[in-house]
């Protein structure tokens, strides 16, 4: 993972309960539906969740993590239908991979990241001419950021008492702005949440520029 400390996931369970496994489904939805998608990469494929999911929905799928533990779990439960790679997701990634992709997702990733431009340049080296990238991170908007406020709420949504945990907070237009500046063209955003406006995550769908 990009300048962080690598998560140690203590099984194959998805992070977040069941709204995590809501989200996995809706990641697996968004990507059957892109056209020409065949072969998927997992930036950040932490635990394998994901990453087995997509393979079950027909998906030729390689998740990449810098978890050994993640990647342990992963090949343990999804290894017969997926192929894992414990490796930093940097410059390096293309030549270790040494392959291209119709598509790469990324869920909850990279919100933990100090350099995130390199997770969105990573997946542009990755990814075939044409090809898309699935990006999803919380999502913050003014009218959740002031409902957070107004009921007290502000300082627990971004409590600094633990290491690690999510040091970049996107709206739609600063990760719509980012991935443009990488040579994408984001084509639309999915949510993911009970209350329209009050989300929990976000989902990009953005299809590399020729």
């Amino acid at each position: 993972m990009i300048g962080t400390t690598p998560f140690a996931y203590p099984d194959a369970n998805p992070a977040n309960g069941e709204s995590g496994r809501r989200l996995a489904a809706l990641f697996v939805r968004i990507v059957t539906s892109l056209p020409d998608v065949r072969v998927v990469c997992d930036l950040g494929c932490g635990n394998g969740y994901l990453a087995g999911l997509l393979s079950s929905a027909g998906c030729e799928v390689v998740g990449v993590d810098a978890s050994h533990s993640g990647i342990a779990i992963a090949q343990k439960n999804y290894g017969s239908h997926a192929q894992f790679v414990d490796a930093d997701i940097d410059s390096r990634l293309p030549m270790t991979l040494g392959r291209h992709f119709d598509a790469v997702v990324s869920s909850d990733v990279i919100e933990h990241l100090y350099r995130p431009s390199e997770l969105i340049r990573c997946a542009a080296n990755v990814l075939r001419p044409g090809g898309w990238l699935v990006v999803g991170t919380p999502y913050h908007g003014y009218l959740k950021n002031l409902t957070l406020s107004i009921f007290g709420r502000w300082d627990a949504h971004h409590g600094v008492n633990w290491d690690g945990g999510h040091i970049k907070f996107f709206s739609v237009r600063t990760l719509s702005r980012l991935l443009e500046v990488e040579g994408f063209s984001v084509t639309r955003f999915a949510y993911h949440g009970r209350v329209a406006w009050l989300w929990k995550n976000m989902i990009c769908i953005a299809k590399k520029v020729d």
